[in-house]
């Protein structure tokens, strides 16, 4: 099969998305498929085989993103010499619109997955300063943009339940699918010489960390604000590393100053994905606090090192943790966050037993997995594209024999 991916951000960019992107495309070329990913330039971006990059009008945001020039011809003309079975497009703007125009014009079917929560990024349009507008945005623009774009593909990806129901409240009528982000196999195998020389380097009694980009909807201030209670019950013997970087890091660190828990708080900023695995096997619990994930990938990864998870219940998370079995959910509140970390890794029992379910959740969740469900989804979109074509051809000849 002849897969077409279209994204508007991709590597070198670091987000879900684009490493949601790649997981999928390595398990599909595993299992035989030759999958193409169009996406934007970048400054100092690696140029790789398959990924065909189209123009940008502007290389770098504040948030390191890009704003893609669907405009470029190159787009239509790389697409029609690749003759693709299925369009699988990511983002509903931009490159979206180009998507479906694709779709429609070579009478290939669409399939877009349900990455972001569009309303819950509202905060970011800064230029907006009247509230009543942002509202009616988030509310009501939103909402009613994003089912007229989905209703227009052939069928919508939801990464978990949670998020198919946020679909069906929007009353979709396209024929919705679960399909979760894949753990990569490298996931599963830390570096030993490398997870020891961070340990080492982080000379602590307990090392926690968390993953994400530091922007608002990703709530570190809540995890700063635990942090300082979690040092007022067990003392200050421990460390939590902050993995990532984003727009909030100045303002996280002032925070963390007010709260006097530098010496507990580590600003590793962002770490190679190849990496990440032997930082995730340095740890003893992961923690989470984001409220906007449609899906949390760094769970899955966590999780695929053997990591308990504490989080606040959330989407993105309750498709994934299972209290008692590989961490915990608390609602967003600090105390009782805290409490969770303290029970874990005060009790070894305990904490060997959620480690245990943690890896027995991730090995559910790999690129290989992932791609079959992927697989079955493409050809349902390619079967209904052909049966609407058969219907129309039938509907043309009975009108035919009708008027004769």
């Amino acid at each position: 099969m002849k897969i077409s991916m279209m994204t508007n951000n991709y590597k070198p960019f670091i987000g879900g998305v684009p490493i949601s992107i790649e997981r999928l495309s390595n398990g599909l070329k595993n299992n035989g498929h030759n999958v193409n990913i169009f996406a934007p330039t970048y400054q100092n971006q690696i140029e790789e085989q398959n990924v065909i990059r189209y123009c940008s009008f502007k290389k770098t945001l504040n948030n390191k993103m890009v704003i893609p020039n669907i405009f470029d011809l190159n787009i239509e003309h790389k697409f029609k010499q690749l003759n693709a079975d299925v369009i699988h497009v990511h983002h509903p703007n931009f490159i979206g619109w180009t998507s479906l125009y694709l779709g429609k014009k070579y009478n290939i079917p669409v399939v877009y997955t349900y990455h972001t929560r569009y309303e819950h990024y509202i905060h970011n349009l800064t230029f907006l300063k009247n509230s009543q507008l942002r509202n009616v945005i988030k509310n009501k623009l939103v909402p009613v943009s994003m089912r007229h774009f989905i209703n227009m593909c052939d069928r919508v990806i939801a990464p978990t339940n949670l998020m198919k129901n946020v679909l069906e409240d929007l009353k979709v009528s396209t024929p919705i699918d679960i399909i979760p982000t894949g753990v990569s196999d490298e996931f599963f195998e830390a570096d030993i010489k490398e997870v020891e020389k961070i340990k080492v380097q982080y000379q602590t009694k307990y090392l926690i960390c968390t993953v994400c980009r530091l922007s608002k909807e990703k709530n570190i201030d809540f995890i700063l604000r635990a942090t300082k209670i979690l040092k007022e019950r067990i003392g200050g013997d421990f460390k939590i590393l902050i993995i990532g970087d984003g727009p909030e890091k100045e303002n996280l660190i002032n925070l963390a100053n007010e709260l006097n828990i530098n010496q507990q708080i580590v600003w590793v900023g962002n770490v190679p994905n190849q990496q990440l695995k032997n930082y995730y096997s340095a740890c003893d619990l992961f923690v989470f606090a984001s409220k906007s994930e449609t899906q949390g990938i760094v769970l899955l990864e966590a999780m695929a090192s053997k990591l308990p998870v504490v989080a606040i219940e959330a989407s993105g998370v309750i498709d994934i943790v299972e209290n008692n079995k590989n961490g915990y959910m608390t609602i967003e509140d600090e105390y009782k966050w805290t409490n969770k970390i303290i029970d874990i890794i005060k009790n070894d029992k305990l904490c060997n037993a959620l480690s245990n379910g943690a890896l027995e959740t991730a090995k559910d969740y790999t690129t290989n997995e992932i791609a079959l469900q992927a697989e079955t989804i493409y050809f349902k979109a390619i079967q209904n594209i052909h049966n609407k074509a058969e219907n129309r051809v039938k509907a043309v000849n009975i009108w035919k024999r009708r008027t004769i």
